[in-house]
C-alpha cells in the first residue's frame, strides 16, 4: 500500500473527529468557488464543482453554504478572488511532497509553506521538481471488512475502475478522473461504504520512512494540512503504520 493511500485514509478518519471544523470547512468554501469561477455553476456540466459539492456534503457542510460559495464563484454574489498554485519540495529522506494551494496573497503563502517545510527537514523546490512523480487519478479507500473482494473487484471493474489494490487493513480502488464519478455512483449504489473518495493524485514509487524520519514526515503533513492556504498534499512517503497510530 503506498504511501499515499496511509496517509489519505488516515486524514479522512480524523476529519471525522476534527475539532478545528471551521477550518475544514474553510477549504471546501474555497474549492467550491473557484470550481464555480473556472468552470460556472451547474455541476451537472461542471465536473470540479460536482467533486467539490460531493466533498463538501460528506463532511456535512450546510447546503446554504454551499450555495453562497457557488454564487460567490460565478459572481452573483462579491466574494474574493482566489489564485491556484501548486508548490514542489522534498521532505524528511527525499520524500516527494507536492502542495496545492488557494490564495489571496501568494507572498504570505510561500513564505508560510517554505516555514512549514525548513522546520521539518525538508525544503521547497522549483516547479516541476516532484510534480512528474504523480498522476491524477480517480482514488476511493474501502475497509476490508465492510466489503467481499470478489464483490468489490466485481462492481468497480465494471464500471470502470483501472485496479484495486489492498493491505492487511484496506482496499484501493483506482480509475481515470473522467471515470471517477461512474464507479463512486457504482460503489454507493452497492452499499460499498468508502472511507475516501476523491481525484487525487497518486504517486509512480514510493519512498520508505522509517523512524525519526517517518515522524518528521507524518508532522511535515499535518503541518501542511493545518495551513490556511492550502487546499490538498500528496506525498510518496510510506509511512509505517505503527508511526501513523503512535501519532
Amino acid at each position: 500500500m503506498s504511501g499515499h493511500s496511509k496517509w489519505s485514509s488516515i486524514k479522512h478518519k480524523k476529519a471525522a473527529v476534527d475539532a478545528k471544523r471551521g477550518k475544514i470547512f474553510t477549504k471546501l468554501i474555497k474549492e467550491i468557488m473557484v470550481a464555480a469561477r473556472m468552470g460556472g455553476g451547474d455541476a451537472d456540466a461542471n465536473p470540479r464543482l460536482r467533486s467539490a459539492i460531493a466533498a463538501a456534503k460528506s463532511d456535512n457542510l450546510p447546503k446554504d453554504k454551499i450555495d453562497r460559495a457557488i454564487q460567490k464563484g460565478t459572481g452573483d454574489l462579491e466574494g474574493v478572488d482566489y489564485e491556484e498554485i501548486v508548490y514542489e519540495g522534498y521532505g524528511p529522506g527525499g520524500a516527494a511532497v507536492l502542495v496545492e494551494s488557494l490564495t489571496d496573497n501568494k507572498n504570505r503563502t510561500v513564505a508560510d509553506i517554505r516555514h512549514i517545510f525548513n522546520k521539518n527537514n525538508g525544503n521547497l523546490g522549483e516547479n516541476g521538481c516532484v510534480g512528474w512523480m504523480f498522476n491524477k487519478k480517480g482514488y476511493l479507500v474501502i475497509e476490508r471488512s465492510s466489503v467481499e473482494e470478489d464483490v468489490l473487484m466485481e462492481t468497480a471493474l465494471e464500471a470502470g475502475a483501472e485496479d484495486i489494490r489492498e493491505d492487511e487493513s484496506n482496499f484501493e480502488v483506482i480509475c481515470d478522473p473522467e471515470d471517477f464519478d461512474s464507479v463512486k455512483e457504482a460503489i454507493e449504489a452497492a452499499n460499498i461504504p468508502s472511507i475516501a473518495a476523491e481525484v487525487t493524485m497518486l504517486p509512480d514509487v514510493t519512498t520508505n520512512l522509517v523512524g525519526k524520519e517517518a515522524e518528521q514526515m507524518y508532522r511535515l503533513m499535518e503541518m501542511l494540512e493545518d495551513c490556511d492556504d492550502v487546499q490538498k498534499v500528496y506525498t510518496n512517503a510510506d509511512i509505517p503504520e505503527e508511526v501513523i497510530n503512535s501519532m
